[in-house]
C-alpha cells in the first residue's frame, strides 16, 4: 500500500496530481466524484485497491481545522468513502446502492499531514456470506473498520455497518 504522498500535493491545483494511473483506480475515483461530489472539493483520491484493502488519501490543505490539523469532520467523512468504496469494488454491481447504517469512530491523535483512510478487506467468510445474501435478497449488510494512519501510528479508528440494496 501507499506510503505518505504529502510531496504530491501541489497547492496551485484544484486537485493534487493522481496517484497513480491506473485506469482501475481513476474510475473508481471519478466514480465518488460523479456519486458523492463532496469527494472532489476534499481532494479525495483513490490510493490503492487490491484483495488485502483499499485505501483513499485526501490533502490536508482542504481538510484542516483551526489547529492547522485535520478537521474531525472530514476524517469521518473520508472513513466513511473508504468502506463505501471497499464495498462498491467488492460487490462488482454497478447499480447496487450502498449506504452506511451506522458508524462509531475514535479519534486517538492529531493527524498533521494527508490524510491516510485504510478500509482491509473482510476475511473470506464474512464476504462470501454477505455477496451470498446479497445475490439471494438483494440486501445485504456488513460491518466494515478504516484506519486513518500516519508515520505508522493509527490516529483514528472508524467501524460501521454498511447495506448494499438493490
Amino acid at each position: 500500500m501507499s506510503e505518505s504522498v504529502i510531496s504530491l500535493f501541489d497547492e496551485s491545483h484544484d486537485l493534487p496530481p493522481a496517484v497513480s494511473d491506473d485506469p482501475f483506480l481513476r474510475e473508481i475515483e471519478n466514480f465518488l466524484y460523479e456519486q458523492i461530489p463532496i469527494t472532489r472539493a476534499m481532494g479525495v483520491q483513490v490510493a490503492a485497491c487490491d484483495e488485502t484493502g483499499f485505501v483513499l488519501i485526501a490533502p490536508l490543505e482542504v481538510n484542516h481545522n483551526h489547529l492547522g490539523t485535520a478537521f474531525g469532520g472530514s476524517l469521518s467523512a473520508i472513513a466513511t468513502l473508504a468502506g463505501y468504496g471497499l464495498l462498491w469494488i467488492q460487490l462488482e454491481d454497478r447499480s447496487a446502492h450502498i449506504v452506511i447504517k451506522n458508524s462509531s469512530i475514535r479519534y486517538h491523535r492529531p493527524v498533521r499531514g494527508a490524510i491516510r483512510a485504510i478500509c482491509k478487506t473482510p476475511d473470506a467468510a464474512t464476504l462470501t456470506a454477505f455477496k451470498t445474501c446479497f445475490q439471494k435478497k438483494g440486501k445485504a449488510r456488513i460491518p466494515l473498520q478504516v484506519t486513518i494512519e500516519e508515520n505508522d501510528q493509527v490516529c483514528v479508528e472508524f467501524e460501521g455497518v454498511y447495506v448494499a440494496m438493490r
